[in-house]
């Protein structure tokens, strides 16, 4: 079993910044792929990134790029989802989820991953 737990969320103005973790416990894999996404009201889950089989590389979302990084964490099994010059449509509440993707797998697909967590909620304002 793999427990996921997000944090750092909060309320923010536009341009302003926010640091994301995701820590994993449980029997997870060095080759496990962390990643993060998103759910605004009334939409759906969208693909924010992918810290892809513990650093081999890092995929974004189009919507993201340039303006948010993933990074290993300093604890164990920890990403870090740093976000720069948020906007008010970044307003989302944030899920981490893990699996064992290979590499040619679809990262931004979320039935890719099997293990979720309860999501921190990101606020900005205008």
């Amino acid at each position: 079993q793999v427990q996921l737990v997000e944090s750092g969320g909060g309320f923010v103005q536009a341009g302003g910044s926010l640091r994301l973790s995701c820590a994993a416990s449980g029997r997870i894999f060095n080759d496990w792929t962390l990643a993060w996404f998103r759910q605004a009201p009334g939409k759906e889950r969208e693909f924010v990134g992918a810290f892809v089989r513990s650093g081999i590389s890092t995929q974004y979302a189009d919507s993201v790029k340039g303006r948010f990084t993933i990074s290993k964490g300093n604890a164990k099994n920890t990403v870090y989802l740093q976000m720069n010059d948020l906007r008010p449509e970044d307003t989302a509440l944030y899920f981490c989820a893990a699996g064992r993707l290979i590499l040619t797998a679809p990262y931004s697909n979320e039935r890719m991953y099997g293990y979720w967590g309860q999501g921190t909620q990101v606020t900005v304002s205008s």
